[in-house]
């Protein structure tokens, strides 16, 4: 198995970060089919495969914002107000996400896109990890 962590700078803000040309620079390591698994090894980050740039990636993180708000509910209190909603993100979008790969090419849909969704204003740098099994 094929297998590389990267860095990733998130910033301050929230954000649904679009990490398909990692994903394919990456690949280009690879041959043949497979599966691509990507991996976020934090407990406040979560990974997504939608469409960018058209407003879903916003109304996803609008749609979070209404599921999980940064309030005092939460019961992890540490870190900025309301940071125990991030915590609580991975059980609705999880640090993981599998693409089959045919050829060395994701077989994404024609609007897809592999993103990293980071709630956490707390944790401006993030590890994403690919993996890739041959077939």
């Amino acid at each position: 198995m094929l297998s590389e962590e990267i860095e990733i700078r998130t910033g301050s803000d929230e954000v649904v970060l679009d990490l398909t040309a990692h994903c394919e620079r990456f690949l280009a390591k690879t041959s043949g089919d497979g599966l691509l698994h990507v991996w976020v090894p934090h407990a406040t980050a979560g990974l997504a495969v939608l469409e960018t740039g058209a407003g879903s990636d916003t109304d996803l993180l609008a749609a979070l914002r209404d599921l999980l708000p940064a309030d005092g509910r939460w019961r992890h209190r540490h870190g900025t107000p309301g940071h125990g909603r991030d915590h609580v993100l991975p059980a609705l979008v999880p640090p993981h996400a599998t693409v089959p790969v045919l050829g060395g090419v994701m077989a994404l849909g024609t609007w897809q896109s592999v993103c990293l969704v980071d709630t956490n204003v707390d944790n401006p740098v993030r590890k994403v990890r690919f993996s890739f099994l041959a077939g």
